[in-house]
């Protein structure tokens, strides 16, 4: 057999591939930019605060040597999303991967919480994926070809006390992720989903080290630990990358074994 008909590593090779990653600029997004860039793909980061994202993407291109680019943009705002992608389209000449990082969690029992908690949560979380996908999927229909990576959750797929709001944005993403995903397979752009577990980002350092973190998150893992930032990056790779050719609506979950208990 040939180099071609069992490529082996060759295929997470992302040479010369260009993505966007929302909420790219800390934990888990810059996690997986870091990934893909280590994979050869250079990366335009978007966040709200654009000194923030033009640290990060410094960093990337200093590590990495690849191109790597900050815009701001608000994901609740379908017009600013749709302005950065003709950004990165005109800077970069191609849009070959979305990651939708950017989101948000607002805990709390649901008669302590106001619609606006929830509301903003189902804003951030759902509505910017939705806005971030619509205003990339032009690009990538006319190329035929793209990957779109959504971050859904573990809670998208079990549930939890006091967490409504997030559970049930989560929960949107991972249907959300199936229907896309059947919608553009015809297109050449696989849409996917990765399912988190608990990782130590700066959303969840508040519960860090609290009871309920120990026998709720912590204790709901077989491996009984929080998840390292880098055990993300794999699962990124994979599906951004000829790897995950074969992936369609998929929910990846890295969660240190919670969903198999």
């Amino acid at each position: 057999m040939t180099d071609d008909t069992l490529p082996g590593i060759k295929l997470f090779d992302l040479s010369g591939k260009n993505a966007i990653i929302t909420g790219g600029s800390k934990g888990l997004g810059f996690a997986m930019a870091a990934g893909l860039a280590s994979a050869g793909a250079n990366v335009a980061l978007v966040n709200r605060n654009l000194e923030e994202g033009k640290e990060a993407a410094k960093k990337l291109n200093e590590d990495f040597g690849i191109k790597a680019n900050a815009y701001t943009a608000n994901v609740t705002d379908l017009a600013q999303m749709e302005d950065v992608a003709k950004e990165v389209f005109d800077h970069f000449g191609q849009i070959d991967i979305l990651i939708n990082s950017a989101g948000i969690n607002i805990r709390g029992a649901i008669d302590a919480l106001t619609k606006e908690d929830f509301r903003k949560v189902m804003d951030v979380n759902v509505d910017g994926t939705w806005n971030a996908s619509r205003a990339v999927t032009p690009y990538m229909k006319k190329q035929a070809s793209g990957r779109i990576i959504n971050m859904a959750s573990t809670l998208g797929l079990v549930g939890m006390a006091n967490r409504t709001p997030y559970a049930t944005s989560k929960g949107a993403v991972v249907q959300m992720t199936r229907a896309l995903g059947l919608e553009l397979a015809p297109f050449n752009i696989n849409v996917n989903a990765i399912c988190p577990g608990p990782f130590l980002t700066e959303m969840n350092i508040p519960i860090a080290h609290t009871e309920e973190a120990k026998n709720f998150v912590v204790g709901a893992t077989a491996l009984a630990r929080w998840g390292e930032l880098q055990e993300i990056q794999g699962a990124a790779i994979f599906l951004a990358s000829d790897a995950g050719s074969y992936m369609v609506g998929s929910m990846l979950t890295v969660d240190g074994g919670w969903t198999a208990k």
